[in-house]
């Protein structure tokens, strides 16, 4: 028999890469870690871990286990919160989504969903998807307003991830200029959208370090390197930069601020966007895992709309 507590030690190791943070994190000692560990790997009869001077790695058995604790965990932390609801005898739903999302397709899914559940406790955290999907895999979260980017999804039927991922479609990002830019009246009236290339020789403000990365992928693929004036994490605050002249931007369409100083132009495919979707855990059930479906499916209707 595998010992829960022994795979919730190694889950630790697992995401720390190393017994002496797993030890800090799990206020012990790094040679209680190391007993903890041997004692699991004699029980399975096999290696866990490969132990290196860089650090620990899982083995093939290892990985199998850190799901099945990630799993475990998740139960655990989903019935703790369902009886924390019982014993609160109220409702209670909550929901993460990341800023432009919360903005732009969340307000309007809920205006009609909390008049017909006034009796429903909201919670509202902001948050990006690699903290939102382990939450409502953990059970800390109900829904998630998510996105990826190239791949596969978050939630595939039959896999080990625990989510149900239902598509919103695509969120395109484009190019931000001041609508006074040299090029802003030419590029818009082309019948056919700008290439990266033809903006290599501008200045770049990064709206946020996914936006950055996607825009330093497609500059990789077009050949060039681009000058980047500012990093910032916000996008608000980078169209504020655009439209005093700093440079310009490339801003997911849900995050445009529709300035009427600021042109927003698609990039010539391949071109980058962002999949947008929703993220329910798999196991879920009972009165707030309804409200979630219900919740979902106004997104869902919201989404199309705005599309």
């Amino acid at each position: 028999m595998i010992d829960v507590q022994r795979l919730a030690v190694l889950r630790e190791v697992a995401r720390h890469g190393s017994f002496n943070q797993a030890a800090v994190a799990l206020r012990c000692t790094p040679s209680a870690v190391s007993q903890q560990i041997a004692a699991l790997e004699r029980s399975l009869g096999a290696p866990a871990l490969e132990r290196s001077t860089r650090g620990v790695t899982l083995t093939d058995a290892g990985r199998l286990l850190v799901e099945a604790a990630d799993t475990i965990a998740a139960e655990l932390a989903d019935t703790q919160r369902r009886i924390d609801r019982l014993a609160a005898e109220r409702i209670e739903l909550t929901i993460a989504t990341f800023a432009s999302a919360g903005r732009r397709l969340l307000p309007a899914a809920l205006a009609g969903f909390v008049a017909d559940h006034p009796q429903v406790e909201l919670t509202i955290l902001e948050a990006e998807p690699e903290e939102s999907l382990p939450w409502v895999r953990e059970g800390r979260a109900d829904l998630a307003l998510a996105y990826h980017f190239e791949g596969p999804p978050p939630g595939r039927p039959g896999d080990r991830s625990g989510l149900d991922w239902t598509s919103l479609g695509v969120d395109p990002l484009r190019v931000v200029l001041p609508r006074r830019h040299p090029d802003a009246a030419r590029l818009q009236a082309r019948p056919e959208p700008p290439h990266l290339a033809e903006l290599a020789d501008q200045r770049w403000i990064l709206g946020c370090r996914k936006s950055a990365d996607q825009l330093t992928r497609h500059a990789d693929l077009a050949g060039v390197e681009l000058r980047v004036s500012c990093t910032a994490t916000d996008y608000d605050f980078a169209q504020a930069l655009v439209s005093a002249g700093v440079g310009i931007a490339l801003i997911p369409e849900l995050g445009l601020t529709r300035q009427p100083d600021l042109v927003a132009l698609p990039l010539a495919g391949p071109s980058p966007r962002r999949h947008l979707g929703l993220a329910l855990a798999r196991r879920r059930r009972g009165h707030a895992a309804q409200l979630a479906e219900e919740l979902a499916s106004r997104l869902v209707g919201q989404a199309t709309a705005h599309a």
